[in-house]
């Protein structure tokens, strides 16, 4: 099940964002509010990995250090 980041929306210039994780299914709708505070809330699009392909990856037998300039 992924963790998705939520923040949330304050109603005041004065009021602290606060982040938190939580467990859901892909499946599930986004959270419109705090599951405890009921302050309403946004989902935070974090990080992730993108894999490309090219010399050296998987597709091709390689590894990335077959001689690349990565090997020590």
């Amino acid at each position: 099940m992924p963790t998705y980041v939520y923040e949330t929306i304050p109603e005041n210039p004065s009021e602290e964002v606060i982040r938190f994780e939580i467990k859901q299914s892909i499946k599930d709708e986004a959270l419109s509010t705090h599951p405890e505070t009921g302050v309403p809330v946004k989902r935070v699009i974090s990080g992730g990995i993108s894999i490309m392909p090219g010399k050296g990856d998987a597709s091709d037998g390689g590894s990335c250090c077959s001689g690349g300039s990565c090997c020590s």
